[in-house]
């Protein structure tokens, strides 16, 4: 599941120098979104390259009776502003903040009617979680809005519980909070979570604690497994590929690879210092160029296939992940082992790696280098009953030998 995490810097905050601040603080943190006033747009357009969501508060738009007069003409005065925002919100100085009344039948509702005549444009409600009847207006304003803003005065779970439960996959629901520690309990509420977090803080340390917050929600965690070396033979010479990220990889940190997606062999990073070369902290000496090498999104891709710009998923020993930008791919003829390895379940999968002290997997007894295994030495893989097909798990009977 994708998170995001959004950022509140309309009028409500402080003037523009306090909004400007809070924009850039996203922006430098990785945000997704900002929340701005229609006024803002273009000038947070020049500040960087970010989601825009631009607050609705015309008169013409939040009052029903004013809604013919609208259509006929009142709409085109904000064309300029409206092509520059990616998502239009209503729900400010309307219905959806309490500054106008609710209706008693939703029909008659103003910031839903605004909500329709919003379609060229993705549509965001805005919603004060103020009493069960502002639950039911959240419910109906998620049939119509691509997002769904829900803001609760004491933050409490108990709300958020109830509109993920009978929130449908139609709308992005995004709690309203004011820290990072909020933010996370949103993302893990009923194990299913918010889809997004809308932050109204200004600390730029607490924007880019939230922003952590979001990447550990979407990370996989991996049960990996130890396996027993077989065999380690030499195996000649093969084009070698080293992968180096645009990221500093941790001392318990690397990639998983291998000749069969089945199994793939946990691979360290070169974070340890060598007589022989100083550290490459950025570094996955990552095996042959048939190998596959794991991504992100739970896929894999032949490590001859990655460039600079690609993915890869980072994975400790405990099986955390991250991920790292691949900026640059190096491809030399190397001397290689043949490493053969028994699962947990009686599976044979294998792997080359370089003939090299520097390249390092993790045994039993911790960080070993390949010129060191010996047959019925334990080391991490992790062991998937799948197959393989364009990099996609697939259903079917394909033999790995």
């Amino acid at each position: 599941m994708t998170r995001a995490v959004w950022v509140k810097a309309d009028d409500t905050v402080g003037d523009w120098d306090d909004r400007r601040a809070r924009i850039t603080a996203a922006l430098e943190a990785g945000a997704d979104w900002v929340l701005v006033d229609e006024d803002d747009v273009s000038r947070v357009r020049e500040l960087g390259d970010i989601n825009v969501a631009a607050f609705r508060t015309d008169g013409d738009v939040t009052l029903v009776d004013d809604i013919d007069d609208a259509e006929a003409g009142g709409a085109s005065d904000d064309a300029e502003s409206d092509a520059q925002a990616d998502a239009i919100v209503v729900g400010k100085a309307g219905e959806g903040d309490a500054t106008i009344d609710l209706p008693e039948d939703f029909s008659g509702s103003a910031d839903l009617s605004t909500l329709r005549r919003n379609g060229d444009f993705e549509r965001g409600a805005y919603v004060r979680i103020l009493g069960k009847e502002y639950e039911r207006f959240a419910e109906t304003a998620a049939e119509e809005a691509d997002h769904t803003i829900v803001v609760g005065e004491d933050w409490t779970i108990i709300p958020l519980e109830n509109l993920i439960a009978r929130i449908g996959d139609e709308t992005d629901l995004v709690a309203g909070v004011t820290s990072a520690e909020e933010a996370k309990t949103a993302f893990e509420t009923l194990e299913i979570g918010s889809d997004a977090v809308l932050l109204d803080s200004g600390d730029p340390d607490e924007i880019r604690k939230t922003v952590e917050m979001r990447d550990q929600a979407a990370r996989e965690r991996l049960e990996l497994e130890y396996a027993e070396v077989l065999d380690i033979e030499r195996a000649g010479s093969a084009d070698r590929v080293c992968v180096d990220t645009g990221s500093l990889l941790e001392h318990d940190e690397g990639m998983l690879v291998g000749s069969m997606s089945r199994g793939l062999v946990f691979v360290h990073a070169e974070t340890a210092e060598s007589p022989y070369v100083a550290s490459r902290p950025f570094r996955v000496n990552a095996g042959a160029v048939h190998a596959y090498v794991r991504t992100p999104d739970g896929g894999t891709k032949y490590l001859s296939e990655l460039q600079s710009g690609d993915e890869v998923q980072v994975v400790d020993t405990d099986g955390n992940t991250r991920e790292a930008i691949v900026g640059r791919v190096k491809i030399e003829q190397r001397p290689m082992f043949r490493i053969a390895l028994e699962t947990e379940d009686g599976d044979r999968v294998e792997t080359l790696l370089q003939n090299a002290e520097t390249i390092k997997v993790a045994a039993e007894e911790g960080r070993k280098a390949v010129t060191d295994l010996e047959a019925g030495d334990e080391i991490l893989l992790y062991a998937e009953n799948t197959a393989r097909h364009f990099g996609e798990p697939v259903e079917e009977s394909i033999i790995e030998k």
